[in-house]
Formats: C-alpha cells, sequence, structure tokens
C-alpha cells in the first residue's frame, strides 16, 4: 500500500499535518495532500490539537528514525480529538508495537488502522486518534471506510477479534519459525554436503589429471609412431624409384639414358642395408604398432557474456521445448552424461521425475529396475557437483514412482509441476484471469525463476521488465503518473522521465526513476497522462506477448483481439531493440516484426 492510500481516508477535518518523524526521513514527495491541507514541521514545543495530523515514525536507526522518548514526549502533547500516523521502519514483518501500546492506551489514543507499506525505507503505517469521549469509534475496514458502530457491541466485536487474532497469528509466528528452523538445518545439511563434496572434487580432478596425463603418453607415442612412419617412407625404395621414375619422365632425355644404372644402385643399397635406425625404434617403442583409435570431442563454447540460464537437465520431450523458450537446455545421454556436463558447464543439473518414470533415454532410472542406469545418473551428480554446479531433483510427480531417486544427494529438491507455457493456452477457451494467473505464477518462466534462484543465474523474468516513458509537466502530473505506475499489477521496473524531480516515491518502492534511453526489455509510452490507464495494462500486455512472441502490442482497428495485424493504430508495448531504432510504426511490420492487438479492458 501507499502512504497516501493510508492517510487520505482520515483527513477529514484536517487542517494541518505536522512532521515529528525523525531526522532523517523526508516524507513530503510521499503525502500527496490534498488543498486546504498545510504541512508544518514540528518545533517540539506546541501542542497538537483537534484538526492536526502528526506523523511520527520508529525504526532501527535513531539518527534516521528519532527515538523512542522523543515518539512518546510527540503523543503527551496530543489534544483530544487529533490524529496521528505512526510508521514502522523496522524490517521484521510485524512492528513492535508492544514497546508503545501502553503509551497509547495511557494518552487514550485509538488505533483506527495498520497496513504493510511497500516501500523500501518504510514497511508499515498505524493511524491512531485521542479519543474526545469514554466510548471507542468504530473501526475501519480493508478499504478505509468505518464500520457502522453500536456501542457495546463494537468493544464486543473488537475484543473477540483480538482474541481470535492472536489465534491466527500465534498460528503463523510458529510456521514461521518452524519455517525459520527448517532453513537452518537445511543449510547445515548443504554445508556438510558440501565438505563431503570436496572428496569428490578432489577426486574428480585426480581423475582428470590423470586423464590428461594419459592423453597426453598416447599423443606422444602417436607422434613417434607417425615420425617413424615419415622416416620409413622418406627411405624406403618404392619412394625413391618413384622419383627417379618422375624425374626421368619429365626430362626423358636427359633422365632416360641414365634410368637403369640409377634403379640398379637402388637395388643394391636396398639389398645391402636392413631396416632404418627410426623405423627399429619406433618398432621397439610405439605399444603394439600404431594406435589408430578415434577420440571424439564435444564442445559447446558462447564468444558472448552468459546472459540465460543454462541448464543440463534429464527432461520430458516437452518440457525440453517449454524450457527452450527461456533457457539453453542441453540433455545428456546415459552415455555422455559427464562429457557434456564438463564441456557446456551449466548452471544447474536437473533430472525430471517424470522423465525417469515415462519414455526415453532415462526411463527406469530409480526405479530399481534399471541399476545401471542408476550409478550412470550418481556419476552425473558427482560430476556436477564436482564443477561446483547445483543439482536439483524436480519432483513433478509422486516420489513413490521413482524411490531411487530420493537416495541421491540432491542441493535442492522442486516439489511443483513445470509450469505452462503460456503459447500452449487457448485465448478463445480460457478467460482472461485464466491467462493473467498463469504468467503470474503458473507459467514456465516463474518455475525457471525459481530455479535460477537455486543456482545463482541470470533471471529469466527480466524478460518482463516494463520502462514507462513519461514526461509529467507538474506535481499534479507527477502524482498521478506515480498513482498509474504504483497501481499497476505488474509494475513497471523503470520509469524514463526528462526530470525525476517528484518521484522520489517511485524509487522508495523500488522502481528506478531515469533519465536517457530505457534499459528494460520492453518499453510503454505514457506521455499523455490524462488518460485513465486500468492496473491490468501491462500485465494484459505482457500475458499477450509471451502467448504470441509478438515484438510490438497495441489497439488495432476494428477492435482486433488477440491476433496477429499489419499494423497497430497505437503502440502499447515495444520490445527496447525496435523502440531504439527509432523506425515508424507503420514500417514495422514490412521490416519483419511481429505485431499483435490487444483489445482495452476496462480497470479491474
Amino acid at each position: 500500500m501507499r502512504l497516501t492510500d493510508l492517510l487520505h481516508p482520515h483527513l477529514d477535518g484536517v487542517t494541518r499535518v505536522v512532521d515529528a518523524t525523525g531526522p532523517g526521513l523526508r516524507l513530503a514527495p510521499f503525502l500527496h495532500l490534498p488543498d486546504g491541507v498545510t504541512p508544518h514541521r514540528d518545533d517540539g514545543q506546541q501542542s497538537i490539537d483537534a484538526g492536526d495530523l502528526v506523523l511520527l515514525s520508529d525504526g532501527p536507526d535513531p539518527a534516521v528514525h528519532g527515538t523512542e522518548d522523543a515518539l512518546r514526549a510527540v503523543l503527551r502533547r496530543l489534544r483530544p480529538g487529533a490524529r496521528g500516523l505512526l510508521l514502522s521502519a523496522h524490517p521484521d514483518p510485524a512492528p513492535p508495537y508492544h514497546r508503545l501500546l501502553d503509551d497509547l492506551v495511557t494518552q487514550r489514543c485509538q488505533v483506527l488502522r495498520a497496513a504493510p507499506l511497500d516501500y523500501a525505507h518504510l514497511r508499515s503505517g498505524a493511524v491512531f486518534t485521542r479519543l474526545t469521549t469514554a466510548e471507542l469509534l468504530p473501526p475501519h475496514d480493508w478499504s478505509g471506510r468505518p464500520v457502522p458502530s453500536d456501542g457495546f457491541a463494537t468493544s464486543l466485536r473488537m475484543a473477540g477479534e483480538y482474541v481470535l487474532a492472536d489465534l491466527a497469528a500465534r498460528t503463523l509466528r510458529a510456521r514461521h519459525q518452524d519455517l525459520e528452523r527448517r532453513a537452518e538445518e537445511a543449510e547445515r545439511a548443504r554445508d556438510a554436503v558440501r565438505e563431503d563434496g570436496l572428496a569428490d572434487r578432489l577426486a574428480a580432478t585426480v581423475r582428470e589429471k590423470e586423464e590428461l596425463a594419459s592423453a597426453l603418453r598416447q599423443a606422444r607415442d602417436r607422434v613417434q609412431v607417425l615420425q617413424a612412419r615419415v622416416a620409413m617412407l622418406e627411405g624406403s625404395t618404392s619412394l625413391k624409384v618413384g622419383r627417379a621414375l618422375v624425374s626421368a619422365a619429365r626430362s626423358p632425355r636427359r633422365g632416360m639414358p641414365g634410368l637403369p644404372r640409377e634403379l640398379y644402385g637402388l637395388w643394391r643399397a636396398r639389398s645391402a642395408r636392413g631396416p632404418a635406425p627410426a623405423a627399429r625404434s619406433a618398432a621397439r617403442t610405439a605399444p603394439g604398432a600404431a594406435d589408430d583409435r578415434l577420440h571424439l570431442v564435444h564442445r559447446a563454447f558462447a564468444a558472448t557474456p552468459r546472459d540465460r540460464l543454462v541448464i543440463a537437465g534429464i527432461l520430458t520431450d516437452e518440457t525440453a521445448e517449454d524450457f527452450a523458450a527461456d533457457a539453453v537446455v542441453n540433455r545428456p545421454l546415459p552415455h555422455d552424461g559427464p562429457l557434456l556436463v564438463r564441456r557446456t558447464d551449466p548452471d544447474a543439473l536437473v533430472v525430471q521425475l517424470s522423465a525417469c518414470t515415462g519414455h526415453g533415454p532415462w526411463a527406469l532410472t530409480g526405479t530399481g529396475a534399471a541399476p545401471d542406469l542408476d550409478r550412470r545418473l550418481a556419476a552425473l551428480l558427482t560430476e556436477a557437483r564436482a564443477l561446483g554446479r547445483r543439482a536439483v531433483l524436480w519432483r513433478d510427480a509422486p516420489a513413490s514412482a521413482a524411490p531411487g531417486l530420493a537416495q541421491l544427494a540432491w542441493d535442492a529438491v522442486l516439489d511443483a509441476g513445470t509450469g505452462v507455457r503460456l503459447s500452449r493456452l487457448d485465448p478463445g477457451e480460457d478467460t482472461r484471469e485464466r491467462l493473467r494467473e498463469a504468467f503470474q505464477w503458473d507459467s514456465t518462466r516463474v518455475r525457471l525463476a525459481e530455479l535460477a534462484r537455486l543456482a545463482g543465474a541470470p533471471d529469466p523474468l527480466a524478460g518482463r521488465r516494463v520502462a514507462v516513458l513519461a514526461a509529467p509537466r507538474d506535481r499534479h502530473e507527477a502524482a498521478r503518473l506515480t498513482a498509474q505506475v504504483l497501481g499497476q499489477q505488474h509494475r513497471p521496473a523503470e520509469v524514463v522521465v526528462p526530470d525525476p524531480a517528484g518521484l522520489d516515491e517511485l524509487d522508495a518502492a523500488g522502481v528506478a526513476v531515469r533519465t536517457g534511453p530505457p534499459t528494460a526489455a520492453w518499453v510503454s509510452d505514457w506521455s499523455d497522462l490524462t488518460e485513465d490507464r486500468p492496473d491490468t495494462l501491462l500485465l494484459d500486455l505482457l500475458c499477450a506477448q509471451e502467448y504470441s512472441g509478438a515484438d510490438a502490442l497495441g489497439h488495432a482497428a476494428g477492435g482486433a483481439d488477440y491476433t496477429f495485424v499489419p499494423e497497430l493504430r497505437r503502440p502499447l508495448l515495444v520490445r527496447r531493440s525496435l523502440h531504439l531504432t527509432g523506425a515508424p510504426a507503420e514500417s514495422w511490420c514490412g521490416r519483419g516484426y511481429r505485431l499483435f492487438a490487444v483489445r482495452g479492458k476496462e480497470p479491474s
């Protein structure tokens, strides 16, 4: 939630906002106060009367957020009817309200509403008021509207809600502690696996050294054999006879008369000497004459920086095809798995359980019916661990289907499906809500992003980053731009403007504000800030892009929806590379770019 959304429902009757927050906070760009409400800085002396709303802060850094003693001093200056907004910067999900609750009760202050905030430096906020009577005010619902009050019934409702909310919070706290304990145990287990993996890596290094030494010896033996062959060839009578015949054929007049004498001399010399010394030496040193074995060398090399997730995966055909849209996929076979892992150096080795129970080269792995495949998979995991790469079991089927896989040492186990590729959905049958749900939670790209976080690899979701282009002319347009950007269900990654003044709230909410060319993968032009944009605008556009693979999306003539078109009446989302070309939109289709139409929707 934005600070203005939490604050504005409680500004009725307020004429002055008093800023008593810590010296390191500057909240003016976040408030967007309406006309008639004036901001003031607290001088530490004046009382806070009815019609005033005071801003307070509490956090871990006294130099930035102020001290609790200063906060209590402000609470003592509250007069009946005054209101306040307490902002918490503590990193914990729940602020330490117990330290200030007694002071609020002592000053007869009732908390009306509390909500989390979408800022990096402010985590939550709570609105309270100094009561004027002995009766409690009615609480507010999630939208900020007061619930009808009925005297004792209101107090009874709040008391019951407190007990039940504490029950729910206690369950969540226990669950949180359990997850923290499991995370610590998993971290200790990973440390133990890493320590055990040192021996494996050392053994793999020794094995690789021995293989290289053996290959070097074989290469030297091969060179000696070739040198012996060259020496034998150069000293052979057949070569000399051939040279003599060629020389005589080139110059018959001079060469033919002496040819019989030369051939006779070669015959006498051949019968007088034995094999050449180099040939005898090679025959003694070469292991069983020439080694004509052929060696297959596999290499996967890219000259550009690695910007995509690289997977060595035992996957089904469908999963490999879906993953290949957002990652580099190499599929090892039982006979070349370790070699492929060494040559491709993947970010992670992924074993899909369905690929071990269905059809394919790794079928029956982990079932106990193919122990040779189990041994080859164990060797593949050892090779990946020796390279310092993560071995991940993607358990998209019941573990009982291949119980032997659970006996192997995995760095991580993902208990989820591999996701759905949006291009496999049918917009005619699936609703727009189904497309949004698949895009946000169930798509293959989201599943790969989780794998990338485990492996420390490039995030596939970076392909969904959107840059908004805008040019607000005054503070009202800057406030409207901020509201539209932070209201999007798929929030833009950056806002590119000529002047970043007045957009501090965007930066605090994690949206980069910058000048110059955009850096995100997609660009959306919001030059007209008077237009009403639904909160699902970017979400629907990116859903359509992942479904179609188009380069530009927007509205088309005739109200076309979810179809390729030769021209867009109004482009709404454009690939960054296409935007930077500066080519007019009328020429995009002729240049080979794919254009996709999406009908505008009402705000949700």
